[in-house]
C-alpha cells in the first residue's frame, strides 16, 4: 500500500499569497469606488489663467480680490497687480456648472479690494464689481459704464480707455487730468463719482 503524499507547501504557500493579492486588489477597488462616490461631479468649467511673463512679484505687486458667486472655492484670493478676472476665476477652481460665464468680462484687469461676483445663468449680474460702492472704477468700468458719468460721452469715454490701454491703470484719479478732454472743471464733477 503506497503513501498518499501529503499537501505541497509551496502551493498552500502560492494559493495564501494569490488570496492576499486578491484582498488588495479588491480593497483598492473599494476605496477607489468610494472616492468616486464621495468627489462632487458635475460639468464644472476650470478656467486656465492669463498667460503673463513670469516674474517675481514685489510686495507692491499682490493684490486681494474677493470672488463669490458661481465659482467652486468662493473666497479672498491673493492675485498680482496686472491679473484679469480669468486670473480670479481660475484662483477660484473654475466655474460652477451653473455658472454663466458670459455674465463676467474675463478679459479686463481686477483691482486690490475688488469683489466679482460670478452669476449664475439667468441671474442678472451684479452692476459693476467697483472696490468703492457706487463709484466707477476707472481701471476695470467699460465704455457704458464711463458714459454714465456727467460730461462724460462716448468720445470721453473711448480717450478714458484708450489712456488705460497706453498707460496702464490708474494710480490715482488725478490721473485723469492727464486724459485727452479732461480739463479741471470736468476732473472737479468727476472726482467724487470716481475711484482706483
Amino acid at each position: 500500500m503506497s503513501a498518499t503524499p501529503g499537501p505541497d507547501p509551496r502551493r498552500a504557500r502560492a494559493r495564501r499569497w494569490a488570496g492576499v493579492a486578491l484582498v488588495l486588489v479588491l480593497g483598492g477597488l473599494g476605496i477607489a469606488v468610494f472616492v468616486t462616490a464621495i468627489t462632487p461631479h458635475g460639468s464644472s468649467q476650470v478656467i486656465a489663467p492669463s498667460t503673463r511673463a513670469t516674474e517675481v512679484p514685489t510686495v507692491a505687486d499682490v493684490i486681494y480680490v474677493h470672488i463669490l458667486g458661481q465659482v467652486m472655492r468662493p473666497g479672498l484670493y491673493e492675485l498680482h497687480d496686472g491679473d484679469r478676472a480669468v486670473d480670479a476665476v481660475a484662483a477660484a477652481g473654475g466655474f460652477t456648472q451653473t455658472a454663466d460665464p458670459g455674465g463676467l468680462n474675463l478679459a479686463r484687469l481686477v483691482s486690490d479690494g475688488e469683489q466679482i461676483v460670478v452669476p449664475a445663468v439667468g441671474e442678472v449680474p451684479a452692476a459693476g464689481s467697483a472696490s468703492v460702492p457706487g463709484k466707477v472704477n476707472l481701471n476695470t468700468a467699460d465704455a457704458a459704464a464711463l458714459d454714465t458719468l456727467p460730461g462724460v460721452g462716448p468720445a470721453t469715454a473711448a480717450k478714458i480707455i484708450a489712456w488705460r490701454q497706453q498707460n496702464g491703470r490708474f494710480s490715482s484719479v488725478e490721473d485723469l487730468l492727464d486724459v485727452g478732454g479732461i480739463g479741471q472743471s470736468k476732473f472737479e464733477s468727476l472726482r467724487d463719482l470716481v475711484t482706483v
